[in-house]
Formats: structure tokens, C-alpha cells, sequence
């Protein structure tokens, strides 16, 4: 089986992917545009072979990349990118080199753009916010007369909460349409509730051979406030929303991948959408969670992600195994700037027996995710909330 696997290096965390497919005897493929030296050792280990570009935004190069690969070692099975900015290009490769696995070009636009994904819950009967394309000020005033404030504004076509504003009174709605970018937006109903991801496996079938749960914080506030930033993966995933993880993942047709599907849990009762406690959709992205969350599954449940998804792909089941014991796995990071009641030293004399993750970040991950992250295994809600407030207060 050959798998060409795009930009495997980053995040770099994906080598273990590579690695998991690798020993399940598959030819991985890499396409990248960084020097081979460059990558790591692991990385370099797993992939059968390596072919650079000097731009993956050049299709072209890309293009004759997987060419070669097909010369070389016959038919492509699977072409993945597994990264949001890749999936529509990964898509016209499919169709160009007759790969039926993954998502296929007339399906991109339910995936990338928010409004089309709206109208698939919609159909579906899956609660969900209201929103509208909103170019211009009539059309914006119209959406508000409706829902009114505060309203969230955001990229029709866009990754994670960058170009994402909270609209809260007249005067913020004519500050972003004083300002308004070029690209198309949506404006959403503001909505009182914790945010929960379903992040699942899917076998061919569309049928979940892993599912977890991890509760965010808002993202656009951790950015646009210059907040810390805490998450965590929970042991178990409720019932709701493993029943509407399901259900969306069959609207979408999606299969054979690795999702990550972002839900609101309500706060309080809100008309058309729920009661407090209950789930409603958000957005959905069709590759794994970002940063090292794969990392923190496994850790929440004792196996490993990576496996299971190898074994997907090569066997379509799962032989990976889930341990008996079930955690939260808690991140917590710090930004520089900020003042702070505990130096490193009494965090890790404190938790360093819980510890499975302490680093510095890159440059680049600083707005998001700190400059230094601690991620711990916890046994209950109450040690993961008293980590956070150790690391962070």
C-alpha cells in the first residue's frame, strides 16, 4: 500500500503517524517543502521515501511529486495532509491520481466553508447556532435584528479563531465594517456554553473505532485578551454528544480519517437549541485537533491514537487496546508578560509525577499556546482545576 503523506513534518508531532504506518508495512511517501536534513530522526525512519518542493502552494510541484511517487512504486492509495490549509488541494490530488480514500473536491465545500456546513446540520436536524453571510452593513444590521448582541463575526473560510471578533454593541458592529477585510464572513448568534470537542477514527463504514472528548476554552478570547491558555481531555465522552459526534459525522459522509468536530455545551436553556447541559454544533474540521492533542488522548485513555489510525488504514479496525484506567489530560501554558505565583521548580516538585509533557514552544505558537506548556495526568476533575490554578495563577 503507498501513502503519500503531505508536509509530514509538521506539526512535528506527526511522525508518529508516519512511524505507525510504517510498521504496519505501508509505504509512506513524504512531500514537503522543508530540506530533508531538516527533519527529524524518527520521521526520516518512517518514510520510504522523501521528495521535496521548493512550495506546497505550488500544485503544480506537488502535483508531479505524486507522479513520480506512482512511476516509482506503482498505484497511490492514500493521499493525506491531515492539516486544514492542505485539505482542498489534497482533494484535487485525489481526483487527479483516482484516490477514492479521503475526501473527495465535490465534497471540500461542506467541509471549509461555515455557512455550507450549516445548512448539512440543518438538514440533518442537528442544533446549531443561526447564521448568515453578512458582506455588508445592511446585511449584518438585518442578522442582529433578529438574534441581537452580541454576535461573533468570523471568516466563512477560516482556521481555528483567527479574523474571529466578538460584536457586542453598536459601536464594535461600525468598527469591523469600518475595517472589513475582503474575504467573505458570517455572523453567528452568540451562544452561552463551554466548548467540547467529539474528535473520532472513522473505519470505512463511517463508524467511530476511537472517540474522546476535550473541552476548550474560547480560543479567540486567548488570542485577541493575550489570556493563558487551559484545556483538557476528559476520561469519557457523554453520551450526548458521542449520539451527535455520530450523527454529524453520517451528514458529512465523511470516513476513514480522523475528526475533529467542535460542539457547544449550553450553559443555560436557550430556545431552538437545548437545555443546559445539552450539546449543539459549532463547526466541524476533518483533520485531528491541533498541537499535541493527540498526544493527550492517548494519555486520557491509555492507547495510542496513532496506531489505531495506522491500523484503520491498513486493516480498517482497531487492535490497538484502551487501558483500564481513564484520566484528564490537563494543559496549562504560560506567556511571557505575565506575572505568576509559582516558578517552574515548585510545579515540578508539585506534579512532577503527573507530568507527561513540559517544553518550550515555538515562536510561532506563542499567541495560542504559550511560550511554555505543562500537560499533566490527572485522576478527577477537582486535581485537573487545582493544576491550572497552580501553573497559571
Amino acid at each position: 500500500m503507498n501513502f503519500v503523506f503531505i508536509s509530514p513534518n509538521f506539526p512535528h508531532t506527526y511522525w508518529q503517524f508516519c512511524d505507525c504506518l510504517h510498521r504496519n508495512d505501508i509505504n509512506v511517501l513524504g512531500i514537503g517543502d522543508a530540506p530533508y536534513d531538516d527533519l527529524e530522526g524518527p520521521l526520516k525512519a518512517a518514510l520510504t521515501e522523501y521528495y521535496r518542493v521548493n512550495s506546497l502552494e505550488d500544485y503544480d510541484q506537488v502535483y508531479r511529486a505524486v507522479a513520480f511517487f506512482a512511476f516509482k512504486y506503482g498505484r497511490i492509495d492514500w493521499i493525506e495532509s491531515m492539516n486544514e490549509y492542505w485539505l482542498e488541494q489534497d482533494a484535487r490530488l485525489r481526483k487527479d491520481f483516482n484516490v477514492t480514500t479521503g475526501i473527495q473536491s465535490d465534497r471540500i465545500g461542506f467541509i471549509k466553508e461555515k455557512s455550507l456546513m450549516k445548512q448539512l446540520y440543518l438538514e440533518a436536524g442537528i442544533p446549531t447556532a443561526r447564521q448568515s453571510i453578512v458582506s455588508d452593513r445592511e446585511a449584518g444590521r438585518a442578522f442582529i435584528e433578529k438574534v441581537g448582541y452580541p454576535v461573533i463575526v468570523k471568516p466563512n473560510i477560516g482556521v481555528g479563531a483567527t479574523n474571529t471578533w466578538k460584536l457586542e454593541n453598536d459601536s464594535d458592529f461600525e468598527a469591523f465594517y469600518d475595517d472589513l477585510p475582503e474575504a467573505s464572513y458570517v455572523m453567528e448568534e452568540f451562544i452561552e456554553g463551554i466548548i467540547c470537542s467529539y474528535d473520532a477514527i472513522l473505519d470505512a463504514r463511517c463508524e467511530p473505532l476511537f472517540e474522546s472528548m476535550t473541552v476548550w476554552p474560547p480560543v479567540m478570547d486567548i488570542v485577541n485578551k493575550d489570556l493563558d491558555l487551559m484545556y483538557y481531555t476528559c476520561p469519557e465522552v457523554p453520551e450526548g454528544l458521542r449520539t451527535l459526534g455520530r450523527r454529524t459525522v453520517k451528514a458529512f459522509g465523511v470516513d476513514r480519517r480522523f475528526v475533529h468536530l467542535e460542539f457547544f455545551r449550553l450553559t443555560k436553556d436557550r430556545k431552538g437549541l437545548g437545555k443546559a447541559g445539552d450539546f449543539a454544533a459549532l463547526e466541524v474540521n476533518m483533520r485531528p485537533a491541533g498541537g499535541y492533542t493527540p498526544d493527550m488522548m492517548n494519555f486520557a485513555h491509555s492507547t495510542n491514537v496513532y496506531q489505531i489510525y495506522a491500523d484503520m488504514v491498513a486493516y480498517d479496525v482497531r487492535r490497538q487496546p484502551e487501558g483500564p484506567e481513564h484520566f484528564y489530560c490537563v494543559y496549562a501554558s504560560r506567556k511571557d508578560g505575565h506575572v505568576y505565583s509559582h516558578t517552574h521548580e515548585e510545579i515540578m516538585a508539585r506534579y512532577g509525577g503527573n507530568m507527561v509533557m513540559q517544553e518550550e514552544m515555538p515562536p510561532m505558537n506563542w499567541p495560542q499556546m504559550g511560550r511554555y506548556m505543562y500537560t499533566a495526568k490527572l485522576k478527577n476533575f477537582e486535581d485537573a482545576e487545582e493544576f491550572i490554578h497552580f501553573v497559571q495563577g
